[in-house]
């Protein structure tokens, strides 16, 4: 696994060995991020359910200001530091190791905002829902945020979770990415 653009663009990933985590696909990451061109330069970034961290150091790569990463893993976590590390970000990159629902919570009393999320779950466990609907209270989002879900292309979700309403819906293989915006009260 590679960064496929930007700044860092060629450089290899640190390899991993937990069988659980189902990294985007080169072709998949390269769609989401010419689909977001315009909104992660500059971007608060966050990636949640983070897995090898790729999609969040992507971002980084393509010119987000900052990247937060979250993953239940203790490995993962680790994986995703050490590739900070690796590449050079460790001062626009974190790492919380915890649950995501909790986590955005957590954030959002911190007084973070997020420019850009990404939710990237395991399939079939309809977390994406269920993390839309955490966000949907606005409470971690800055000003005309974008949130984008994968998912596979069999589950389903809905159009709107509280603020934010789906705009966009792409389909990759297997892959589904889900781009979902504030709407209008």
């Amino acid at each position: 696994m590679r960064i496929i653009g930007g700044s860092h663009r060629g450089r290899k990933l640190v390899e991993w060995e937990e069988s659980a985590i189902r990294p985007m696909r080169d072709f998949v990451r390269s769609a989401l991020f010419n689909i977001l061109a315009d909104f992660v330069p500059g971007a608060a970034f966050l990636d949640l359910y983070a897995g090898t961290g790729s999609v969040g150091l992507e971002a980084l790569s393509r010119g987000a200001r900052s990247c937060t990463f979250v993953d239940a893993s203790a490995v993962v976590c680790s994986i995703v530091r050490r590739n900070l590390d690796a590449l050079d970000l460790l001062s626009v990159g974190e790492v919380f190791e915890g649950d995501s629902l909790r986590m955005i919570e957590e954030l959002a009393r911190r007084g973070r905002r997020f420019d850009v999320v990404f939710i990237g779950p395991p399939y079939f466990r309809e977390l994406v829902p269920e993390t839309l609907a955490v966000l949907g209270d606005g409470r971690a989002l800055a000003e005309d945020p974008v949130v984008v879900g994968e998912i596979h292309r069999t589950e389903e979700v809905g159009e709107v979770y509280g603020a934010l309403c789906l705009v966009d819906a792409r389909r990759y293989g297997d892959n589904r990415l889900l781009f979902y915006r504030a709407g209008e009260d």
